[in-house]
């Protein structure tokens, strides 16, 4: 009987923790799963789990090569666009194939009053023109990076992020510590209780955190989107997790 090939995820979301299930229940699979430590308590996948990163595009490629990595699953946050290119870099240069394993985006429906952004430094500058003056509120759910760049924004905010963000942050603030999913009548609750005039947040897709789009909709709140890094050019990317197992396993 040959040995199970080793099977590599990238990326403590979601679907890369479905992936693994998926992938740990088979005698012809080693998975093992790697997160990059950013969350302190990250639940956990099934399978081998390595936390911290590689060292770059040539730290990984070395991993993989010394691994005997078969294939590589590329299930990182949307806006992990690092990761996603030393990934891209590092499978291009060893011969080891990729997958990139990408749930889809949001799109706006009826009544949604959508602002799309390029990055979160353009979210904050474009803030203000959205707030009545220094009375403003702003529900920002965009994660615990990049927080410096709303320091100078003269608002009352509500930072949303699974852990304490470290750096400057907005003089007046509050922090909701809190992990998804995001049920819609928790969503609504928040809502009435912060009343926001802006929603900032990522294009991240999928449903656990898409109830605050819904909220925010039914409250007539304009959504400040980060819309999502582009990907490296020439990846194979799939939608699901059975589309992108299919593709990456040859099944």
């Amino acid at each position: 009987m040959s040995a199970p090939r080793t099977v590599l995820v990238l990326g403590g979301t979601t679907e890369g923790r479905a992936a693994a299930a998926a992938l740990a229940g088979r005698d012809d699979v080693r998975v093992v799963s790697s997160l990059a430590g950013a969350v302190r308590s990250p639940a956990l996948p099934d399978g081998e789990v390595r936390i911290g990163g590689f060292g770059g595009a040539e730290g990984l490629a070395a991993h993989l090569r010394a691994e005997r990595v078969a294939a590589v699953l590329d299930a990182t946050h949307p806006f992990a666009s690092t990761m996603t290119a030393n990934a891209a870099a590092a499978c291009a240069g060893t011969g080891v194939p990729l997958v990139v394993l990408r749930r889809p985006g949001w799109t706006p429906g009826p009544g949604d009053r959508w602002h799309r952004v390029t990055s979160v430094a353009a979210a904050a500058a474009a803030l203000p023109g959205l707030l009545p003056g220094s009375a403003g509120r702003v529900l920002l759910t965009t994660g615990r990076g990049g927080l410096a760049h709303f320091a100078a924004v003269d608002a009352a905010f509500w930072i949303r992020a699974v852990d304490p963000p470290d750096g400057p942050l907005p003089a007046r603030h509050e922090l909701l510590l809190d992990r998804g999913p995001f049920a819609l009548d928790g969503e609504r609750a928040l809502f009435e209780a912060v009343v926001p005039h802006v929603l900032v947040t990522k294009d991240s897709g999928g449903a656990a955190t898409a109830p605050k789009l819904t909220a925010a909709r039914e409250r007539g709140v304009p959504v400040l989107l980060v819309d999502r890094p582009p990907l490296p050019g020439g990846v194979a990317v799939e939608p699901t997790v059975d589309a992108a197992l299919a593709r990456l396993l040859g099944d």
